[in-house]
């Protein structure tokens, strides 16, 4: 049986004829604007943050006529096609995220003010919980999932140059380079994904708008060419108790049952790494006798002071955790940095198992996004083997793109190397995957690590930090598989 399961480790499964990885906030801006310049019927957008003023093609190779911050962009569509419905379902941000956010997305409704744009903050979520999703869908026949917002702090190209004078802010400050990975599909899973905004809309307010009718031309990108075609997408979910909903832990689910069945290689992206779930039920395969190797991939140090306080100091003591399990040599966790030795922010959230399971989505590696926030991923088992080929090329692509490496290269010295660490650690002469050590732990990282701060598992211990430690030690035994 497969590991996409309707109802435990995904919401549903839907036939694709396409699907396509794109590795940065580049690939996905410029996707983006040529998915919703073809928009016929409907544009409908779920995010964390949005801001208007952001660029989808810095590089200014559009006239000067056609707008490219995408407030503008909508706004001209709108008006240029009055039967196109534009909603736009954002997250009310608690105050002191707003701010470090120059209060977007609340400024964005002074925007649309007057326009046939819908767009509307929601705040139907449990106090403390956020609505992480990030969801776009173009008429229901193509539709983005991953980690990427749109904001003015997200662009970037693969190539995370040491400078880029495209990745400047509206101020004329230039913002840090960042790791973004997005997945887009067409058919069945568009529809899906459709009718997932419709529930959160409905929830937020009042009745949704039925799916299009008729079909129109084509909105898939003419530029993209898809990695992967006929195949089958599970969508799965995070979702809280709330309202009298039970809660979803479809992602959890399927995560622990990808690192159960992994034979050869566990291959992580992600912003945070806390889950104690997820760290034991790896620790668990790090103990086995010729188990699978395990690669994380995560930013070197957080942003900002609050993430560094709580989700890399709980880091710290779950990568020692691992390190301590791993008796055959087979767990690294690496730090990305452009060829200069700048951080990059890994700010995806991907993973990979051998080469059969590739997943993108809005969910990191901690607590919060398993049991408490809203989140939804896209995720393929791969059966045929031109899809199991794909899988491997897309690994080797990551790999290849932080290390200034062809893919090819890295599959390779996959090959001549008989592993994944053993190929980086030969390909990685400048350095650019720098390994992650823990430092010895003090006591407040104890305190915050025992205690999960600011990293709730879900409603009833949101507010409750000893509910919340016993959690942790009662997660800490990983499940059978499912």
């Amino acid at each position: 049986m497969g590991v996409l399961k309707p109802g435990v480790t995904c919401w549903r499964r839907a036939r694709v004829k396409r699907a396509a990885f794109l590795v940065a906030s580049d690939a996905y801006f410029t996707a983006a604007l040529e998915a919703m310049r073809k928009a016929q019927h409907s544009i409908l957008l779920l995010g964390w943050t949005f801001d208007p003023r952001t660029r989808l093609t810095p590089d200014g190779h559009l006239g000067a006529s056609d707008p490219d911050e995408v407030g503008r962009l909508l706004l001209h569509l709108s008006q240029a096609r009055p039967q196109l419905d534009i909603r736009l379902l954002i997250w009310k941000a608690a105050l002191p995220i707003s701010a470090s956010q120059q209060f977007f997305p609340q400024a964005a409704r002074g925007w649309f003010s007057g326009s046939r744009i819908k767009f509307r903050l929601d705040d139907q979520i449990p106090f403390g919980a956020c609505h992480h999703q990030k969801v776009l869908v173009i008429d229901d026949r193509v539709a983005f999932c991953g980690g990427g917002d749109i904001g003015v702090d997200r662009w970037d190209s693969w190539l995370h140059l040491q400078d880029d004078l495209r990745r400047i802010l509206p101020s004329h400050a230039f913002h840090a380079p960042r790791h973004e990975s997005m997945m887009m599909v067409d058919g069945a899973a568009a529809r899906d994904l459709g009718e997932l905004f419709r529930q959160r809309w409905r929830r937020s307010g009042d009745d949704a708008p039925p799916p299009p009718s008729g079909d129109g031309p084509d909105p898939w990108p003419a530029h993209v060419t898809p990695h992967l075609t006929e195949g089958e997408i599970g969508i799965a979910r995070t979702e809280p108790a709330a309202n009298g909903r039970r809660r979803v832990e479809e992602i959890q689910a399927l995560t622990l049952d990808c690192i159960a069945r992994a034979r050869r290689t566990i291959y992580l992206e992600n912003q945070y790494f806390t889950s104690p779930a997820v760290t034991e039920a790896l620790a668990s395969r790090l103990r086995e006798a010729g188990g699978p190797e395990v690669v994380l991939v995560t930013t070197a140090h957080a942003p900002s002071w609050f993430d560094r306080m709580t989700m890399d100091r709980a880091r710290g003591t779950m990568i020692a955790r691992l390190r301590a399990e791993d008796r055959e040599g087979r767990f690294r966790a690496f730090a990305p940095t452009t060829s200069g030795g700048r951080d990059i922010i890994v700010h995806a959230k991907c993973s990979l198992f051998d080469d059969r399971i590739v997943r993108i989505g809005s969910a990191n590696l901690n607590v919060r996004s398993l049991g408490f926030d809203t989140e939804c991923e896209l995720a393929i088992e791969g059966v045929s083997a031109s899809a199991r080929h794909g899988i491997d090329a897309f690994r080797d692509r990551l790999i290849g793109h932080f290390l200034g490496v062809a893919d090819a290269q890295v599959a390779q010295a996959c090959a001549e190397r008989g592993g994944l660490i053993a190929a980086i650690e030969a390909l990685n002469a400048q350095g650019r995957l720098g390994p992650i050590l823990p430092a010895r732990a003090s006591r407040i990282d104890k305190l915050v690590s025992a205690y999960h701060l600011g990293d709730p598992f879900d409603v009833d211990d949101a507010w409750r930090p000893l509910r919340r430690r016993r959690l942790a030690r009662a997660r800490r035994r990983p499940p059978a598989q499912l």
